[in-house]
């Protein structure tokens, strides 16, 4: 390839100059790509030049200082393609087009007549490659048939290579201002308050949403100056903390910080006072709700209590008032006299054993039930309970069986386990079907016996099972008989010796209650 001669190589040198000075002042685009189109045009004189601009498949007006206005409005937006005269099929291929006469090229067949019109009869065309591929092309017309000289050539290399470092620093400087545009919206419009900070926490940006949030001055504040931190987490990215407003009220807040690049930190800051208002008051109202709940249930259970024991006093109460009667007022025989004395002490101790489960109740909550802990060897104790139990078996009509285990001696206050025993032993019977049984059996484990009494009665529901230990709740049985003290008692007798009873239950199956209490050490 030719060179240039000195002469346009000092022109060339000089305009080029000028126009980098252009770019890199932030001139327009349009004023950069018209000095190179201008350039080739004063030292080639007699042709018009012209830059266009690839967006997707079209070709845009970039430059034509020299071209008549209506014929580059003619062609701005042309479609690119295989015969799009010169400029588009340069475009589409990615290589130069030279139509050395238009009236002849078929590449022009499509834009002959308007090329006619305008006398334009030469027409050459570079495609412009930038970063990204092709972004343009830079045509030289002529009014005449012309083909380009080496020299020609040379110049629009060199043109066409300055023409793309144009293009692409706008480009690119467009892309930069839309980024920071795009940040800038996003930054100080945002609702939620967003500061930037160096990475040691010191603000160097707030957007409005913040200094409306502090209302103070917030430049040059480090980040633990402005929130305090609450407890609970030591993650740095993101953490609750308080905050005072400009008014002096405590902000709650939820704060999120996350780096950018190596040199700054991005904070947002939203405000959920409100919300964390909102939340206190929903666990205000649902405590409110339980304790309301609670106490009416405690005082359902209280007025259980009181109706059941009015009717279990009543009754050896008349008992004791009749039979007093009748001594004071009759002249008995001795056996009658015997007889009826007999019933007023079974009543007073009916009415003393309701005391004592009410009491033992009592001493347990209070944690100041009296012990006597000894070895307690546990076949006898379980041959005592069937035997008191067996005319109450008679008259419902249930069976009572042993399923005995290991010999066992247990830790525990002997009284207190018959009369563990001897309450679930009863229910079992009460509560069975007529021809039922009464299964009360043990196993010994891992340093406790396992004390089972299974019955063949109906069975409870599951909503039945977390209240059969609460005091008084007598699971709303029509039945008189009981004031719900029953397992509750046992529980809590069973608990006070160190062991736990447990129940399952199944509708139509029976119900299962297991009694653990810890083994004796042997001698």
């Amino acid at each position: 390839m030719t060179s240039l001669d000195h002469a346009d190589a000092v022109g060339l040198l000089a305009r080029q100059t000028e126009i980098l000075e252009q770019i890199a002042a932030g001139g327009a685009l349009s004023g950069v790509l018209t000095g190179i189109a201008t350039t080739f045009e004063d030292l080639v004189p007699g042709c018009c030049c012209s830059v266009l601009l690839l967006d997707g498949g079209t070709l845009r007006h970039g430059a034509a200082p020299s071209l008549p206005a209506a014929y580059s409005s003619a062609i701005d937006g042309l479609s690119i393609g295989e015969y799009a005269g010169s400029c588009g099929t340069a475009a589409y291929t990615g290589r130069p087009v030279v139509a050395v006469d238009v009236r002849l090229d078929v590449r022009w067949e499509s834009y002959r007549s308007l090329a006619d019109q305008f006398g334009l009869r030469a027409c050459w065309s570079t495609p412009i490659s930038g970063r990204d591929g092709i972004t343009g092309t830079f045509a030289v017309y002529h009014p005449s048939p012309h083909r380009p000289t080496p020299r020609e050539t040379h110049l629009v290399e060199r043109l066409t290579h300055l023409a793309s470092v144009a293009i692409d620093h706008d480009r690119l400087l467009g892309a930069l201002t839309e980024s920071e545009e795009r940040f800038r919206r996003a930054f100080e419009d945002n609702a939620v308050g967003m500061a930037l900070a160096t990475r040691d926490g010191r603000v160097t940006r707030v957007n409005r949403a913040m200094r409306a949030l502090l209302g103070r001055s917030l430049i040059g504040a480090g980040l633990d100056e402005l929130f305090t931190r609450r407890g609970g987490t030591d993650r740095q990215d993101q953490y609750e903390a308080t905050a005072r407003a400009a008014d002096g009220r405590i902000l709650d807040l939820a704060i999120a910080v996350s780096p950018i690049q190596d040199h700054a930190l991005s904070v947002n800051v939203l405000d959920v006072t409100g919300k964390r208002a909102a939340e206190r008051e929903r666990r205000r109202r649902v405590e409110a709700e339980l304790a309301q709940h609670a106490a009416e249930a405690a005082n359902r259970a209280k007025t259980d209590f009181v109706s059941a024991l009015g009717h279990e006093l009543r009754t050896p109460l008349q008992a004791i008032t009749g039979f007093t009667e009748l001594l004071g007022t009759l002249d008995l025989d001795r056996d009658r006299r015997t007889a009826a004395l007999d019933h007023i002490s079974a009543a007073a101790g009916h009415i003393l054993a309701m005391v004592n489960d009410v009491l033992d109740v009592a001493r347990i909550e209070a944690n100041v039930l009296p012990l006597t802990v000894t070895a307690v060897p546990l076949e006898p104790v379980v041959a005592d309970v069937l035997a008191m139990l067996e005319p109450l078996a008679a008259a419902e009509r249930v069976g009572l069986r042993v399923s005995a285990g290991a010999p066992a001696d247990l830790l525990g206050d002997k009284r207190r386990i018959r009369q563990v025993l001897l309450n679930l032993a009863a229910n079992a019977v009460r509560y069975n079907r007529a021809d039922g049984t009464v299964v009360l059996g043990w196993t010994v484990h891992d340093g406790q016996a396992r004390i089972t009494v299974r019955d063949t009665g109906p069975g409870m529901a599951d909503e039945y099972l977390d209240r059969l230990f609460v005091p008084f709740d007598r699971l709303g049985a029509d039945s008189e008989e009981g004031v719900g003290l029953g397992l509750p008692l046992a529980r809590g007798l069973t608990e006070a010796m160190g062991g736990s009873l447990d129940v399952y239950s199944e509708l139509g199956q029976g119900t299962t209650v297991t009694v653990r209490l810890p083994l004796a050490q042997p001698r």
